[in-house]
């Protein structure tokens, strides 16, 4: 073990340790758990810093607590407090407002599903208004700046803050506190840069040769698109599936804490693929997570076999905070980005036992999970959208070749987003 938090330690952490034992009446160290099902395939010791067991279900909740415990002592404490988010960040927010008796405003989108927002409202005990505006974050965050600023009341922001970033630091401490090994590898999500820039400090303090692997999804790559550009940058257009993760840039604060970082250190994560980890994370190991949580458990996919070989690695599982209706998209793209499941429309000849012809064509494992004929005008030819679920990517090349046998002609639309996204 490279030192612990109990240790003398340098000033610069100061802040971080007081704010860990400012959290312990609420927050316990969540788990550092050892995972055999990943320390088995990937040949290595792997360990699961399970930030999505908190009272929350995210590490958010250490963030949002330390702005409040900092603000209140202030020569001029706020009025109140107002936050946007429309996930953990505002549920953070919720139950700090309810642990210090301060009234709260939380902006949430007008598309933000009914459950978050009845969380939102639980944690906060009758001291939080949720005020629905707009149908996105950026539409909503501009009404909490207004209200804040018409109101005498202090905005929280969910990472570009010094006080949040302490708080998510934390997450380190207690990794070091815990572990009883040294961290070869830590891999940590990364969105808006409120946890990986708080991790980065603590670990350059106190285990300095920890190497840090950083993630974020590859709709939304803002940490490794400024950090390539050498300067802080706005993205055009991001995937929101990846919402705890998904921003158009990173906080000007916290990437100026990681412009030092390495752009080949920032890993890149298929969203398709992620859903392969979530769906399994859930079947195999009973573990709900949500995307944003599962993305360093999908990153060890990326890392090199005898890079991993009997290292010590730790993962942050950043939240769990999975909407369950989610559930029906998540297997869909997860047998997707598997292999199992492909969509094409085939064009068959409009004769009798056209259909059966195909139909004598597949597999013996190949289910038919999608059939709808797309009538058109042509009296030769009709147009048929089949999606084929497998239980062996084996299972299509043999289908194809079958088909191209048989003189059918047919367009693969699995990968086709602008078609796919609009027919599946």
């Amino acid at each position: 073990m490279t030192t612990t938090h109990a240790l003398k330690q340098p000033d610069a952490l100061q802040g971080v340790r007081d704010a860990l034992d400012a959290l312990a009446p609420i927050l316990p160290p969540t788990p550092l758990q050892v995972n055999q099902f990943l320390s088995d395939r990937y040949g290595c010791n792997i360990y699961l810093k399970r930030e999505d067991l908190t009272p929350v279900r995210s590490y958010k909740i250490r963030g949002a607590f330390n702005f409040f415990r900092k603000a209140l002592v202030a020569d001029s404490p706020p009025a109140g407090f107002v936050c946007a988010s429309a996930g953990n960040h505002a549920q953070g927010f919720s139950y700090a407002c309810h642990y210090f008796n301060k009234s709260g405003v939380v902006f949430m989108p007008v598309t933000t599903p009914q459950q978050k927002i009845d969380k939102t409202k639980a944690f906060g005990q009758g001291h939080v208004e949720v005020h629905l505006v707009g149908d996105t974050f950026d539409v909503c965050n501009r009404a909490a700046l207004a209200y804040a600023e018409q109101n005498g009341c202090l905005m929280v922001p969910p990472f570009d803050h010094a006080d949040v970033i302490e708080g998510q630091a934390t997450v380190g401490l207690e990794i070091l506190d815990a572990a009883i090994f040294d961290v070869d590898v830590l891999i940590v999500p990364v969105g808006g840069g409120g946890l990986s820039s708080g991790l980065v400090e603590v670990f350059r303090e106190l285990s300095p040769k920890t190497e840090i692997k950083f993630v974020e999804p590859v709709g939304a790559p803002s940490l490794k698109t400024s950090l390539e550009a050498g300067k802080h940058v706005v993205l055009e257009n991001i995937n929101t599936f990846v919402d705890g993760a998904a921003v158009a840039a990173i906080g000007a604060l916290n990437f100026e804490r990681l412009k030092h970082v390495d752009p080949s250190s920032v890993l890149l994560i298929n969203e398709d693929a992620l859903c392969e980890t979530i769906f399994e994370f859930l079947n195999v190991e009973g573990i709900v997570l949500e995307p944003a949580g599962a993305l360093t458990i999908d990153a060890l996919r990326q890392l090199p076999a005898d890079y991993l070989k009997g290292k010590n690695v730790v993962c942050v599982t950043s939240g769990g905070n999975f909407d369950f209706e989610r559930l029906p998209e998540v297997k869909e793209r997860a047998l997707k980005a598997a292999g199992l499941k492909k969509y094409f429309i085939l064009r068959l000849p409009q004769r009798p036992g056209a259909l059966k012809d195909f139909l004598n064509a597949l597999g013996p494992d190949d289910d038919i999970a999608r059939f709808e004929y797309l009538k058109k005008s042509a009296r030769n030819f009709g147009h048929i959208l089949i999606g084929i679920e497998a239980k062996n990517t084996a299972s299509f090349p043999l289908l194809f070749k079958r088909m191209d046998e048989l003189g059918y002609t047919y367009k693969d639309i699995t990968n086709d987003e602008s078609v796919a996204s609009f027919i599946i």
